[in-house]
């Protein structure tokens, strides 16, 4: 029910009903000054409230902006490095968001407060004018007009005045949010691909974190099988025993012992720190003898005479196991021949014509029966089927059989594991343990095309079997992501997939398992590049990449020092000695062909094409091994090289060598220098 109307007619009259009219309007007017009151104390709270929100969030949004993830490794994938960027993104939305509503709130006191204060002071304090008309009775009727006219005014004004600042300040409030989901609608794109790298990296997680445990089960299991590959012949603690004025006591070492130069290095250990507790202490090994348990109260004891020290130095190992090994590395007086050798099935796994043969007819079963198979080399055969398969495969009477024979009869889980375990039985991967570090410090360049030149490079470095056998792998695995959409096996889930088999690491450590990540990285290159890293020459050879070369030396067939520094592939020619060069080889050998029919069998076996070359115009002739008949020639070293093995020469760059021809190793020459024949790398001279 509406407050009734008040006539000017009726403030001569005065009459109770005109007063009760009044008070009615005064009534709401006062009820109306009480809620501004309370609605402007509220607004304050929210202004307050709203500004000490902003500072918590800018505060939040520096804290994300200052935090940095830290990678395990020395690099991040491409999702890690929007993950982390991840952060600062968020840091920056919220800092926009807060700068709107910062503006907002400086507004809400001019639009909201200020307003809404002005109104109750001017407007409803003058209507509440009653006294007047008791202490103006000589103007009654003038006042009582005006009175009127007020009340009137105020009640009407106040449907706008008091109104009109909540709708501006709401419309601040809706400008507000509304430019919250504009900023929304801009981080749309990066939050679904942040979405995207958290899934990825969520799913390495769940792989990485399998390998670490596996490893971890592993080493608990057997972890002298899985220690790392170290300078030492043997380190690790033993207690020495040290004489002292009161007595004997027993001091906590580590110590290393190098068999070839007999030095024993013993570092004290601090049982307070946890750290190292004095000088180093070296000696060089006379004799070692194991010491008998009824000759000293202590257990796992054993002597070791020093050519440099007088007297015996008494050391304890923790362990039986652990003395036996140590008094092994020494050439201890009762050595304990070593168990660790086992027999490895791998070595039958070769890749000649058999490893071949099984690789072509395992891909054929997969492209014409299992090509849309879900799951496709993630799921796994038995292992006794697989083992089964394997065998009939590797026989060398079934090599010569054709595909369709052979692999009819089996399951495609069984022929894609079959195919997986045969790359893992190779003596080393397919990509090569010398390539690994050159091939994931690839996967780490920033840019993504640099990523797919380097490893281009590398793949026309490896050995001409295993590019060959890579080339019909990625084809094939192409063909697989090709039908992703049937079979879901995407690129990135066969890099999962084939990472750690084409390029599982030397030793199983866990800063290997942290560069699986990058390992898949390189697989899913090869799969997308494969027409152009397969089928054509690299642009330019590399030359601040290490030259790799397949001699295998050592147990961990570690590379010669001369080739860690950089250097060409091949000897560079400018285009038009290039084509002279090349007219000069071919004119040579149509007019000795021509003036000797017979010698074009000499020609052709001493003339074959070079597909490893990086330059196509040079890609025409190579000259081959010699037969008895060829003359050696002498060469000139284009690099300096140090030679890490008595079989290999020493020189500086410029020396020639004499009686240079190839020899039994992949890469490298034999020559003569001072008197000494050894081994030169091939890429390291030219010929004279």
């Amino acid at each position: 029910m509406g407050l009734p109307a008040l006539e000017f007619s009726d403030c001569c009259l005065d009459s109770p009903h005109f007063r009760e009219t009044l008070k009615s309007h005064e009534a709401e007017l006062d009820k109306t000054n009480k809620f501004i009151k309370e609605l402007i104390k509220d607004g304050k709270s929210l202004i307050t409230a709203l500004k000490n929100l902003s500072s918590a969030k800018r505060k939040f949004a520096d804290s994300l902006n200052e935090f940095k993830f830290q990678c395990i490794g020395d690099a991040e994938t491409d999702d890690e490095m929007c993950i982390a960027r991840s952060l600062q993104e968020f840091a920056t939305v919220l800092r926009n968001l807060e700068d709107e509503r910062i503006r907002m709130i400086e507004n809400a006191s001019e639009v909201l407060i200020t307003p809404l204060e002005k109104f109750r002071k001017e407007q409803i304090g003058a209507a509440k004018a009653d006294s007047q008309v008791d202490l103006v009775r000589q103007h009654f009727y003038e006042v009582s007009l005006e009175y009127v006219f007020k009340v009137q005014e105020v009640q009407e004004r106040k449907m706008f005045e008091f109104v009109e600042p909540l709708l501006a300040f709401l419309q601040g409030l809706f400008t507000f949010y509304h430019h919250g989901y504009e900023l929304a609608k801009d981080f749309g794109d990066f939050k679904t691909q942040l979405t995207i790298s958290i899934q990825n990296t969520r799913n390495r997680f769940e792989g990485t974190r399998s390998e670490v445990e596996s490893l971890m089960k592993k080493m608990k299991e057997n972890p002298l099988e899985h220690k790392t590959i170290s300078p030492y012949t043997m380190e690790g603690y033993l207690y020495v025993q040290e004489k002292r004025h009161f007595g004997t006591s027993w001091v906590k070492h580590y110590c290393t012992y190098q068999r070839d130069s007999k030095q024993i290095t013993m570092v004290p250990f601090d049982q307070k720190s946890g750290g190292k507790g004095g000088e180093d202490e070296s000696v060089t090994l006379k004799s070692c003898t194991r010491r008998k348990t009824d000759s000293i109260e202590k257990r796992f004891c054993f002597d070791v005479e020093a050519v440099d020290r007088p007297g015996v130095i008494t050391m304890q190992a923790l362990s039986e196991e652990d003395r036996r090994l140590w008094m092994e590395a020494m050439d201890g007086r009762e050595p304990v021949s070593n168990s660790s050798g086992k027999y490895s099935k791998n070595e039958a796994a070769q890749l000649d014509s058999i490893g071949f043969s099984i690789i072509r007819k395992c891909i054929h079963a997969v492209e014409t029966r299992g090509i849309n198979e879900q799951g496709l080399y993630r799921i796994v055969g038995v292992n006794s089927r697989v083992q089964k398969l394997l065998s009939v495969l590797m026989d060398p009477k079934t090599a010569s059989e054709t595909e369709t024979d052979i692999c009819a009869e089996w399951e495609i889980k069984t022929i894609t594991s079959a195919l997986k375990t045969y790359l893992r039985m190779l003596p080393g991967p397919l990509m090569m343990y010398q390539f690994q570090r050159s091939f994931i410090k690839a996967a780490k360049l920033e840019n993504q095309e640099s990523r797919v030149s380097e490893i281009h490079s590398l793949v026309h470095r490896l050995p001409e079997k295993n590019r060959q056998m890579l080339q019909l792998l990625m084809n094939h695995l192409a063909n697989v992501a090709n039908n992703h959409k049937q079979n879901l096996m995407t690129v990135a889930n066969l890099g999962v997939v084939f990472g750690p088999t084409l390029l599982r690491p030397q030793e199983e450590t866990v800063a290997a398992i942290m560069d699986i990540k990058f390992q898949n990285i390189v697989i899913e290159i090869l799969i997308e590049n494969h027409e152009k890293i397969f089928n054509t020459v690299p642009d330019m050879p590399l030359t601040n990449a290490q030259l790799h070369l397949s001699r295998k030396k050592s147990s961990d067939s570690k590379p010669p020092s001369c080739s860690e520094r950089p250097l060409t592939l091949f000897h560079t020619v400018q285009s038009t000695e290039k084509q002279e060069q090349r007219n000069s080889i071919i004119n040579s050998s149509l007019e000795s062909v021509s003036s000797n029919p017979n010698s074009i069998l000499n020609s052709s076996s001493s003339l074959q094409p070079n597909m490893n070359s990086s330059d196509p115009d040079l890609a025409v002739v190579k000259p081959t091994r010699p037969n008895s008949l060829t003359p050696f020639r002498k060469a000139k070293a284009l690099y300096a090289c140090k030679a890490e093995h008595d079989s290999e020469l020493s020189f500086t760059a410029g020396t020639v060598f004499d009686n240079v021809h190839p020899s039994q190793e992949p890469g490298w020459l034999e020559g003569t220098l001072n008197g000494k024949t050894g081994l030169i790398p091939e890429n390291y001279v030219e010929f004279l």
